[in-house]
C-alpha cells in the first residue's frame, strides 16, 4: 500500500502503465490523464463572501452555491486541470467585514473573488485593486462595482432594475406611485422609473420617499394608494430589505373598491420573499416584478439545480429560485470560461483580469446575453461605465410563483442613458 492508501501495481504491469501514461502525455500536452480528479496543474484559489447571521439582508446561498460549485468542478478534474480552491467569508453587512474579507482574499492568495454580495463597495474595492485581484460577478449593490477597472459584473445592478420596471409598467399602468428610500442613494431612483415610463409614453410616476429603516409603513402605503388614481393604477416598491415590511402595511389597508396593481424589483422582492408572505394568498399574487435573469423554473437553470442537487447535500441555504445563488452560478461559469482560455499559463490575478480586458466572450446558457467586458462592449452610463449587460427580463407573481411576464430579455441600456444624461 502507498501513503495515500492506494494499492501499488505489481511490477509486471509497470511498463504498461507506463506506456498508456505517455500516450496520454503526448495527446494531451501534460503529464496526466484527462479529468483526473484534481487535475495536473496548480490549484486555483478564490474568495466568495457574503453576509450571513445579520439583522439586516443575509445571504448565506451564495458561498454555499460556490462550495457546492467546487465540489462539482473538482469531481470532473477541476477547472482545465486546476482543482478549484473556494473560500468563503461572512462580511457581516458592514464596511468593516467587507474589509476584513477583503484582506483574508488578499492574504490567503486568491486570484479572485467570485460572485459575492456587498454593498460596501468603499471598503473593499481598494484592497482589492491594491493587490490586482478581480471582483467578477458582484451581486451588483454597490457604485464601485461598475466603476473599478477590475470589476466585471454579470448584471446591470439595480439601475437596469428600476429602468426596466419602469418599462414593465408603462404597458401595464395608467398612473405609477414609486415608493423608494428617502436617501441620497433613493433620490435616483425615481429619475431612472421615469426613464423607462416615459419611452413607454406614460406620464412620469408619483414619488414617494419613505424611511428605508421603519418598522411598518401605513401611511406612505395608503398615500401610494392615493396617489395611483382610480383606473389601472400601480404602486411599486424599492425598498429593499424594507419591502416586505411595506407590502405588509399595504396589505392592511382598508378596502377601497379599485383594483391597484403592486409592482417591485429583484432584490426587494424575490421567489423566497413570496414563499415567505403566503404564496398565492400573499401580497404579491398578481405582483409584476422586473429581474436580471429568467425565471427560476427556466430549464436554462438545469445544470444548476443538478449541482445542487448532486454535490450541495441537502444544504438548506442554497435555494435555486434565490438572485444571489443565481448570481454566483453565473459568477463561476464567467470563472471557468477564464480558466479554459488561459490554458497553460499560469493563472495570476492579473492574467485573469487581462484575459477578460481583452474580450473573452463567455456564454451563460442564455441565463444572461453574452457577457464581454471590452471597452467598447460597455454601456458607458455616467456613473456606472461598466454595465456590459443591460438586459432585464419582465415576471409576475402567478399562483405564487414568480413566471415570465414576456419572453427573452429586454434592453433597458437607451432608458438608463436617457436617466443619467437628463
Amino acid at each position: 500500500m502507498t501513503g495515500n492508501g492506494r494499492r501499488r501495481p505489481s511490477t509486471s504491469l509497470l511498463p504498461r502503465a507506463a506506456a498508456v501514461l505517455v500516450a496520454a502525455s503526448l495527446l494531451t500536452g501534460c503529464g496526466a490523464l484527462p479529468g483526473a480528479t484534481g487535475g495536473s496543474r496548480e490549484p486555483v484559489t478564490v474568495m466568495t463572501w457574503a453576509p450571513s447571521g445579520t439583522r439586516a439582508t443575509n445571504m448565506p446561498g451564495m458561498p454555499a452555491m460556490a462550495e457546492a460549485y467546487a465540489r462539482w468542478a473538482n469531481s470532473r478534474g477541476g477547472i482545465d486541470g486546476h482543482e478549484l480552491r473556494v473560500l468563503t467569508c461572512n462580511e457581516d453587512n458592514t464596511a468593516t467585514g467587507a474589509a476584513a474579507c477583503a484582506r483574508q482574499a488578499v492574504r490567503e492568495g486568491a486570484v479572485a473573488v467570485v460572485g459575492s454580495y456587498s454593498q460596501h463597495g468603499r471598503a473593499f474595492m481598494a484592497t482589492l485593486e491594491a493587490a490586482n485581484i478581480p471582483y467578477i460577478g458582484g451581486y451588483g449593490l454597490s457604485d464601485e462595482e461598475f466603476t473599478s477597472h477590475l470589476s466585471y459584473p454579470v448584471n446591470g445592478g439595480q439601475v437596469s432594475l428600476l429602468a426596466g420596471n419602469g418599462m414593465q409598467l408603462a404597458a401595464s399602468c395608467e398612473r405609477v406611485s414609486l415608493v423608494r428610500p428617502d436617501t441620497i442613494a433613493g433620490d435616483y431612483l425615481h429619475a431612472l422609473l421615469n426613464s423607462g415610463l416615459t419611452l413607454g409614453r406614460q406620464r412620469e410616476a408619483y414619488d414617494i420617499p419613505a424611511a428605508e429603516d421603519a418598522g411598518e409603513y401605513a401611511a406612505v402605503a395608503d398615500r401610494s394608494r392615493e396617489r395611483a388614481g382610480d383606473e389601472r393604477g400601480c404602486v411599486t416598491a424599492a425598498l429593499g430589505e424594507r419591502t416586505a415590511h411595506f407590502f405588509d402595511s399595504y396589505r392592511r389597508l382598508p378596502s377601497d373598491g379599485r383594483d391597484v396593481r403592486v409592482s417591485s424589483v429583484l432584490g426587494s422582492v424575490d421567489q423566497p420573499l413570496v414563499d415567505r408572505t403566503g404564496g398565492a394568498s400573499g401580497p404579491f399574487e398578481g405582483a409584476y416584478i422586473t429581474g436580471w435573469y429568467p425565471d427560476a423554473a427556466d430549464p436554462r437553470w438545469e445544470p444548476m439545480k443538478q449541482t445542487i442537487q448532486e454535490h450541495a447535500f441537502g444544504d438548506n441555504r442554497i435555494d435555486p429560485a434565490d438572485a444571489g445563488v443565481q448570481t454566483t452560478w453565473i459568477a463561476y461559469t464567467v470563472l471557468r470560461r477564464v480558466l479554459e482560455a488561459i490554458g497553460d499559463e499560469e493563472v495570476t490575478p492579473g492574467r485573469i483580469a487581462l484575459t477578460l480586458d481583452r474580450g473573452l466572450r463567455v456564454d451563460t446558457g442564455g441565463l444572461t446575453p453574452t457577457l464581454r467586458w471590452r471597452y467598447e462592449d460597455m454601456l458607458g452610463t455616467p456613473g456606472f461605465p461598466r454595465i456590459v449587460n443591460h438586459g432585464v427580463t419582465f415576471q409576475v407573481v402567478r399562483q405564487g410563483r414568480l413566471v415570465a411576464q414576456t419572453t427573452g430579455f429586454v434592453d433597458v441600456g437607451e432608458a438608463m442613458l436617457d436617466a443619467r444624461t437628463s
